[in-house]
């Protein structure tokens, strides 16, 4: 069973579905030469993709070209279905900071075939993830900023205003065809800047408030 936690709580919250927003920031789908979609492209992460602070992603042996994806993460407190956008953040337990680690190769091939892209986004240790601030103390989620560093250089860094649809928007529609229920997470979508890592890397992971100081983080290498 796969557990994540909100800081400040000795609560284990069993994960559920993950549910991952594809391109959700303008920049990035112009470096991915990708269209911007109207509505919000999502696909699913299995609860045995997660790692933890500290823990070690798997090269997959079958890929050459493995992408870091920092995202903004959401976490469900209360579940729900056909959730109006007025109510959608009532249903929030928390925000983190996560990553979607992507064999961009092997994604690559699969949208050349017309393939779904589970084995590309699905692979074990394929979404590290931080702890949860809870949402009362993280206010507005568009006031946010996540960043990225590998080898302590500065890869990714946008604000959360730039997302094309917000957690608001994302929780409504995805809630249109598929249930919500406690412990299911969202990533966001990552911003532009998405580029390979190899063996050793260490990536650190941030997500900042309003003013820029660091609310949860997580750090991660790579075996």
């Amino acid at each position: 069973m796969t557990v994540v936690s909100i800081k400040g709580s000795q609560e284990q919250i069993s994960v559920g579905k993950i549910l991952c927003i594809g391109q959700n920031y303008a920049e990035h789908a112009k470096e991915m030469q990708s269209a911007v979609s109207t509505s919000p492209v999502f696909f699913f992460k299995p609860s045995t993709a997660i790692i933890h602070q500290g823990e070690h992603i798997v090269l997959p042996a079958i890929s050459n070209n493995v992408h870091h994806e920092v995202e903004l993460t959401v976490l469900i407190g209360t579940g729900g279905k056909n959730i109006p956008r007025e109510r959608a953040m009532q249903h929030v337990a928390g925000y983190g900071i996560g990553l979607d680690m992507t064999m961009r190769d092997i994604q690559t091939e699969a949208k050349k075939q017309g393939q779904p892209w589970a084995l590309a986004k699905g692979f074990d240790t394929s979404a590290p993830i931080s702890e949860f601030l809870p949402a009362a103390i993280v206010g507005d989620p568009s006031t946010l900023t996540v960043q990225l560093n590998v080898n302590g250089t500065l890869r990714q860094l946008s604000k959360t205003i730039n997302l094309i649809f917000s957690v608001d928007v994302l929780i409504a529609y995805i809630s249109q065809f598929i249930t919500f229920e406690r412990g299911d997470i969202i990533y966001t979508g990552t911003p532009e800047g998405v580029s390979a890592v190899t063996h050793g890397d260490q990536l650190e992971a941030a997500l900042l408030n309003a003013v820029g100081n660091t609310i949860v983080s997580l750090s991660v290498s790579v075996k």
